[in-house]
């Protein structure tokens, strides 16, 4: 798996390079869909967003798997396990000094598809607000 997913992002490199593939979206329209607080938007939707995609429909079927495998793996391990683990760590401090203030900063990451940190706080009943670049806390 390791091997398959180091030849399928060099192939993806080398065609990003050759201009044969084009990324979706650039890092300024990451930047400027956070900075509205717009996390709904097409780009922070992709579960797989956070993760290379090595699933096409141009490879044979058993490499297909291998592919599916390895972004399973990395969805769960590298994305909803993290999420979980920083919401939590999160309540917890609200729980353990409910008297206390707080200021959380994620990267942009944390934020992108499905089960994000604030998916998990709002399971845990808190409400999350986003505050908008430029405005005063």
């Amino acid at each position: 798996q390791v091997v398959f997913a180091l030849n399928q992002t060099l192939l993806q490199q080398e065609s990003l390079r050759a201009g044969s593939f084009q990324i979706p979206y650039t890092t300024e329209d990451l930047i400027k869909h956070y900075n509205c607080g717009d996390l709904s938007s097409i780009i922070f939707n992709h579960d797989t967003s956070q993760v290379p995609n090595f699933i096409n429909a141009t490879l044979p079927a058993h490499e297909r798997i291998t592919a599916q495998e390895i972004d399973s793996y990395f969805r769960q391990e590298l994305i909803y396990k993290r999420n979980e683990r920083m919401g939590r760590r999160v309540k917890d401090l609200l729980e353990k000094y409910p008297d206390k203030s707080f200021f959380f900063a994620f990267g942009a990451g944390h934020f992108m598809g499905n089960n994000t940190v604030i998916d998990v706080l709002r399971r845990e009943g808190y409400e999350v607000e986003h505050t908008p670049a430029g405005q005063a806390i």
